[in-house]
C-alpha cells in the first residue's frame, strides 16, 4: 500500500524559508509524477508544484521563483524548498503521487506564516 508522509511544516515569519519533505513507502516514487498541493481554510486544494519522472518541473505562478520541488528517488523522498514565504502561502501542504490516473495523498503538514 502506498503511503506518503509529509514533514517540515511549521510557523515562520514573512521572508523566511522552510523545506517540506514527503517520504514514500510501499512503492518506488521513481515511477510517479510527484506533486505538492496546498489548501487554506475555506479554500479549494490548489496545485503548487509537480515534478515528473524525468524531473521536469511545473510551478504555480504564485510560487515561481520562490519554491523549488526536487526528488531523491534513492531516498524515496520528494522535497519542496520554500523561500521568501508570504502570509498567503499559509496552508496545509499535501504531497501527491500520480501514476496512470491514480492519485495517492499524504495527510498534510501545516505551514503558518506570520506577518
Amino acid at each position: 500500500q502506498v503511503q506518503l508522509v509529509e514533514s517540515g511544516g511549521g510557523l515562520v515569519q514573512t521572508g523566511e524559508s522552510l523545506r517540506l519533505s514527503c517520504a514514500a513507502s510501499g512503492t518506488f516514487i521513481g515511477v510517479y509524477t510527484m506533486g505538492w498541493y496546498r489548501q487554506a481554510p475555506g479554500k479549494q486544494r490548489d496545485l503548487v508544484a509537480t515534478i515528473t519522472t524525468g524531473s521536469s518541473t511545473y510551478y504555480a505562478d504564485s510560487v515561481k521563483g520562490r519554491f523549488t520541488i526536487s526528488r531523491a528517488n534513492a531516498k524515496n523522498t520528494v522535497y519542496l524548498q520554500m523561500n521568501s514565504l508570504k502570509p498567503e502561502d499559509a496552508a496545509v501542504y499535501y504531497c501527491n503521487a500520480r501514476r496512470e490516473f491514480r492519485d495517492y495523498w499524504g495527510q498534510g503538514t501545516q505551514v503558518t506564516v506570520s506577518s
